[in-house]
């Protein structure tokens, strides 16, 4: 979102610092200051004209024409400085005022509350305190143009999408498919911060190749989290992914509670389009706090008794702590194969949740190469795993265009269907018939008759009696 900041300011020596402070704030668009009180309300009633307001949809365009934030030093003129927000504040209710002053004690911060401003900076200014106060105004405001009518698709507060990704239990895919889906989600343009909330055995940096000196850990005991400090904290990967890391010593992690996870959540979204989180696959007050807030919730599971299993009790946890509902929950099948007995509507019917329509086929030797060496963003593109989590992300709407396919992709990733059939029809034939559809007459349908067709009958029997077939990840979904 983008940030537009009148500053009001008389002293030419205070103007030229304000202006330069403000060209540093990310996604800040500053005007040039006006001098005096008179030129502030005037600035802002021109704008608010100028929108068209005879148009039906004048009021929404006033409002939206607005600036987010005003700054309002304490020695602007003629109007005093309060008097001036007083005015501010009950003529435009859609802009957040911030006070500059030299005296931040809590009488002027309660006089200024009260004539309507939305904070206050001390003098001499610090960029982190003037890039906070403009960030929250500036929330406020988005809020407040929501209910005024202004922009009705525009969210207050924070703005990016957060998916949560938890395993079932440990060792079904969780990282590899948090990773994958960043990928995704930045390789189609948008900006994206992956966060390690398994706070005990996180391993984003292992697959990532990533040395790190701060993580997560930095930002609990902070109460105000500033544009700097996150970026201090954020590690910038050349993969244009932001990482927020778990801490190396795992006992550490109890540093962070469901307080200080929402906080870090926030300002996150408020910063990037899209924030994917990594909860691991045990609940604690952190993760628990994340899968709360969370745009999208994904539970990763891979179709085997034990893993169903784990991934029913962790959705029914969810339900008893109040955490998230069943239906609000997508389920994620990870190594997925035609021969496998557990479908995903059996998954689906047993842990009542949402099963993704994109599932991930089981093909490991396709990852060891990148997972042994730290590397997971080198995955070929032909991967079948990166084609099937990259359309993932296209299903969940984390990239405008499903972006699985990569290249032209492999053998493996086409269609087969013509090839099975053959392979039915070959094993189900008499030898010496040719081709046809059918079994020569007064043979048994599926037996071996030769020694020449002894192996390809075996190998065909269960398709030709209607069984299992090879899996193929890029054909549809057929319940074996």
């Amino acid at each position: 979102m983008t940030i537009r900041i009148l500053p009001a300011v008389g002293d030419p020596d205070a103007a030229r610092t304000v202006s330069a402070l403000l060209s540093q704030l990310p996604d800040a668009e500053p005007a040039p200051a006006v001098a005096d009180s008179t030129a502030l309300v005037d600035a802002l009633a021109a704008a608010a004209q100028g929108a068209g307001a005879p148009s039906p949809a004048g009021p929404a365009a006033a409002v939206e024409a607005l600036p987010e934030v005003v700054l309002v030093h304490e020695r602007i003129g003629p109007t005093p400085a309060l008097e001036l927000i007083r005015e501010v504040a009950l003529r435009f209710p859609a802009v957040g005022v911030v006070l500059i002053t030299a005296d931040a004690g809590p009488a002027l911060f309660s006089a200024a509350m009260d004539a309507g401003a939305r904070g206050i900076v001390g003098l001499p200014l610090g960029y982190d305190e003037l890039a906070a106060r403009v960030q929250a105004a500036a929330q406020w405001s988005a809020g407040v143009r929501v209910h005024l009518g202004g922009n009705p698709d525009a969210a207050p507060g924070s703005s990016g999408t957060l998916v949560t990704v938890t395993g079932a239990k440990g060792g079904v895919g969780t990282t590899v498919t948090a990773v994958h889906l960043a990928l995704a989600a930045r390789a189609a343009g948008r900006s994206v911060a992956l966060v390690d909330l398994d706070l005990q055995s996180g391993d984003v940096a292992s697959y990532l190749d990533v040395q790190f000196r701060r993580s997560v850990v930095d930002l609990a005991g902070i109460s105000d989290i500033s544009v700097r400090v996150l970026q201090d904290a954020v590690h910038d990967h050349h993969t244009g992914l932001g990482l927020l890391l778990a801490p190396e010593e795992g006992e550490r992690g109890e540093e962070v509670d469901d307080r200080a996870a929402r906080q870090i959540i926030g300002a996150l979204r408020s910063r990037y389009e899209v924030v994917l989180v990594d909860c691991g696959s045990q609940m604690q007050s952190a993760n628990a706090a994340a899968v709360e807030l969370a745009d999208v919730a994904l539970l990763v599971t891979t179709p085997d008794v034990v893993a169903v299993r784990a991934a029913k009790r962790q959705v029914r946890l969810w339900d008893r702590l109040q955490i998230r509902k069943a239906e609000e929950t997508t389920t994620v099948v990870n190594r997925l194969t035609r021969n496998t007995e557990i479908q995903p509507p059996l998954v689906a019917k047993a842990t009542g949740t949402q099963v993704a329509r994109t599932h991930v086929p089981a093909a490991f030797k396709e990852l060891q190469p990148c997972v042994d060496a730290g590397r997971m963003q080198d995955l070929d593109g032909r991967s079948t795993v990166k084609q099937a989590l990259w359309a993932l992300a296209g299903e969940l709407g984390l990239v405008d265009a499903p972006a699985a396919r990569q290249g032209r992709g492999n053998h493996r990733a086409r269609p087969s269907l013509t090839g099975r059939r053959r392979k039915a029809i070959a094993a189900g034939a008499a030898p010496g018939s040719g081709s046809g559809p059918g079994p020569a007459p007064g043979s048994v349908p599926g037996s071996a008759a030769g020694s020449g067709s002894r192996f390809g009958a075996r190998r065909g029997s269960a398709a030709a009696a209607g069984g299992p077939g090879p899996f193929d990840p890029a054909g549809p979904y057929e319940e074996g």
